[in-house]
């Protein structure tokens, strides 16, 4: 299946844009009668035929509307520290949007080493991921948000903060503390972890300290773990492995 991304698309007669077009023309070599699928980003998935197929403005005639197509069963913001090499952090967005996530907030903390994101980079890499992973839900992608911001905000009832500080309390492990169903938020810090200040305040925003195990993971790899976890525990508690 070929996955094109539509977000204004309306039925029964769309034309893709000029970048989209020449991909479907030029780089796939689809002609008119070709079968191929569009999304809106919203969760509607379009199969559709092509009418005209021109380099610039291929045209496509909607054939099925499929709403709601692989809703995930929990919602899942991943507020993350972004690395100081972006590299590492666009690793991240491109991998939590395969794997599924609603939400994705760069978070700027005491500890960053970076400070500022490129926005029409890390959308597009969202988009292509999406794409690339046969999903018609594009995450919501927030611009840098200062912690204490974003922590006053959050109205989720499953609130989650990783950090590899010693603590008083046991944290509980991240795949049991997540919920199906249900809104989960979770923070990961920059390289240099969160401060204990903002540790603390977080708890006393009613989060809860987890862990991702006992051993010591990059930023980004924390976040693709956290991501996938929440995913293998939600299909779990489903029944659906």
């Amino acid at each position: 299946m070929q996955l094109f991304y539509a977000p204004d698309i309306a039925a029964p007669l769309y034309t893709l844009g000029e970048e989209e077009s020449k991909h479907c023309v030029r780089v796939l070599r689809m002609g008119e009668g070709d079968t191929l699928h569009l999304t809106d980003g919203r969760g509607s998935l379009y199969r559709a035929r092509i009418v005209e197929a021109a380099p610039k403005r291929c045209t496509v005639e909607v054939v099925e509307t499929i709403p709601d197509y692989e809703r995930l069963p929990y919602g899942l913001t991943m507020a993350v520290a972004p690395t100081k090499n972006i590299d590492r952090f666009e690793w991240f967005l491109e991998k939590a949007t395969e794997v599924g996530v609603t939400r994705i907030v760069p978070l700027l903390c005491d500890h960053s080493e970076r400070r500022s994101v490129n926005d029409e980079r890390a959308r597009r890499i969202v988009v292509a991921a999406m794409k690339q992973s046969l999903k018609a839900f594009l995450p919501r992608l927030d611009p840098m948000t200062p912690f204490a911001e974003f922590v006053s905000a959050t109205e989720a009832p499953v609130r989650l903060i990783a950090h590899c500080a010693e603590s008083g309390t046991p944290k509980a492990y991240l795949p049991r503390a997540v919920e199906k169903g249900g809104e989960n938020v979770i923070l990961i810090g920059p390289e240099g972890d969160f401060s204990p200040e903002e540790i603390n305040f977080a708890l006393e925003n009613r989060f809860r300290a987890v862990t991702l195990g006992r051993q010591r993971l990059r930023t980004e790899t924390a976040a693709v773990a956290a991501v996938v976890m929440t995913s293998a525990a939600a299909a779990l508690q489903a029944d659906e492995l």
